[in-house]
């Protein structure tokens, strides 16, 4: 293989790697490489919670009409489906209610949740309880004054993708550029 068609190759495959990596963003933010390519039940904008104990593991996010909360077994991360899961906040209490369509919990209390919306840091007790166990998990779901304008392009990067992606194509094509001279230089000398 001549060096050109060496260089057209590397410089082909580093753009299309960049472009194609993961985290890409449709236009409201999902994200387009989870799994139902964005129509996942969670999106990564508002706030968020994640907890565990010794048997399970939780994750939640606060999104506009709910707080939508999936539970999975610590060990083995198997879905923990149809529960009683209870929350408490500052005195006040309301159940999730099981979503057989999406597989999660979601919390729709309208009190409960424009009190999770009111900036700050709010610590939240969940009372978890399956047919044959029940827990207590705690964790803190911070809704401050930027947690809801959830910036893609500085968590991710996303910004900076269009100019490493430039500067690695100009790099190869340098190293290319001082190999093929080097070698054209070294042929007139034998």
């Amino acid at each position: 293989m001549n060096i050109i068609k060496f260089i057209f190759l590397a410089t082909t495959l580093v753009a299309a790697s960049a472009a194609a990596a993961p985290g890409a963003h449709g236009p409201n933010g999902e994200h387009l490489d989870a799994p139902g390519g964005g129509g996942h039940v969670h999106s990564d904008a508002g706030p968020r919670i994640e907890t565990f104990s010794e048997s399970f593991e939780l994750v939640g996010h606060l999104q506009e009409d709910e707080l939508s909360i999936l539970i999975d077994r610590y060990e083995t991360n198997v879905p923990v489906l149809n529960a009683k899961l209870e929350i408490e906040m500052d005195g006040l209490k309301t159940e999730a209610k099981f979503h057989d369509d999406h597989g999660d919990y979601a919390v729709a209390d309208e009190k409960f949740l424009q009190a999770l919306r009111k900036p700050g840091k709010h610590s939240l007790i969940f009372t978890l309880t399956t047919s044959e166990e029940s827990d207590l998990l705690e964790g803190t779901l911070d809704a401050g004054a930027g947690a809801a304008a959830h910036d893609h392009d500085d968590e991710h990067g996303h910004s900076k993708r269009p100019w490493l992606v430039a500067g690695a194509v100009l790099a190869l094509l340098l190293i290319g550029t001082v190999f093929f001279k080097l070698r054209r230089t070294s042929a007139y000398r034998k």
